[in-house]
């Protein structure tokens, strides 16, 4: 048997084809399905999270699978019926968010957003600033990116922790989060949005982190509590580097923009040269093993 399975957009159809047992048909976003919908069983997700694809999923009758570009599937949870599963792209752009988070650490350690400031006025700025080394950093995650972190960390000589859903080795329990983040000198953020993480770090939580500690969101924006974030930031007690934020995309005017201590970037963790074909390489293992009559590796289980 043949799988037939929608993709999104032309490049993507070389490689796809290559996969055994697959056959891809072109379709595209908020246009009429093409013919071969009411075969297709599988769906590749556009880059970017589409409301055209709500419209597009009640007319694939054969629908089994889901695969997303993204490793974050939040937005998929209540689109997709029951018996449909969804793969994410998990391990894609580990490499890249993990990239993302260490620099933003080390930038707002090493004040480079006070220099870059400094040189657009033309001011030589000297202050000292602080260091990674010998920070203990809690990286609240324990998948593809929490695993990277955690070897980068260690060669800034810094002293990582990571903390999962249950306790096992090498990585404490969400459980300890009360007692971890009082314990730590900067929390990093890796973790899927769900109803568990919703507003994880909340104003209890980020109330337990030591003053002049620093929360670094690579997670989604609804992992933490904007209100209750910003109250930190204007007493100058926390500061944050935040690559995704509630709301997302950041309005014009919203306080965050202008809040003291807080370094943002517009959600470009991941968004790195390449990042397409190595998210098509990892779409391909899962369309493999789901033409074989296999679970894909990446399968997520929606709670």
């Amino acid at each position: 048997m043949t799988l037939t399975v929608l993709v999104p957009f032309a490049p993507a159809q070389p490689l796809l084809e290559q996969v055994p047992g697959v056959r891809t048909v072109l379709y595209t976003p908020g246009a009429a399905p093409p013919p071969e919908a009411d075969e297709a069983e599988a769906l590749v997700a556009p880059v970017w999270w589409d409301e055209s694809v709500r419209e597009l999923i009640p007319r694939l009758p054969r629908l089994r699978l889901v695969v997303t570009f993204t490793s974050g599937v939040d937005a998929w949870i209540d689109v997709l019926p029951e018996g449909v599963g969804i793969a994410n792209a998990r391990g894609a752009h580990g490499g890249a968010t993990a990239e993302w988070a260490m620099g933003a650490l080390l930038a707002v350690y090493r004040e480079f957003p006070r220099f870059v400031q400094a040189q657009a006025e033309g001011r030589w700025d000297h202050v000292q600033a602080d260091t990674l080394q010998d920070k203990r950093v809690l990286v609240v995650g324990a998948g593809d990116i929490a695993q990277r972190l955690r070897r980068q960390l260690v060669a800034f000589d810094a002293e990582p922790t990571l903390v999962g859903r249950t306790a096992r080795d090498e990585v404490r329990g969400t459980d300890e989060l009360p007692a971890l983040v009082a314990e730590h000198d900067a929390v990093i953020l890796a973790v899927p949005l769900t109803e568990e993480t919703n507003r994880l770090f909340d104003a209890e939580l980020l109330d337990r982190m030591p003053d002049g500690a620093v929360l670094v969101n690579a997670a989604r924006g609804p992992v933490v509590d904007t209100e209750a974030l910003l109250a930190e930031l204007r007493r100058g007690r926390l500061r944050a580097a935040l690559d995704v934020t509630d709301p997302e995309p950041l309005p014009p005017g919203h306080p965050l923009w202008s809040a003291p201590g807080v370094l943002v970037t517009p959600h470009v963790g991941g968004d790195v040269q390449g990042q397409d074909i190595r998210a098509l390489k990892v779409i391909a293992e899962q369309l493999a093993a789901f033409a074989a009559g296999k679970r894909p590796p990446n399968l997520v289980t929606r709670s």
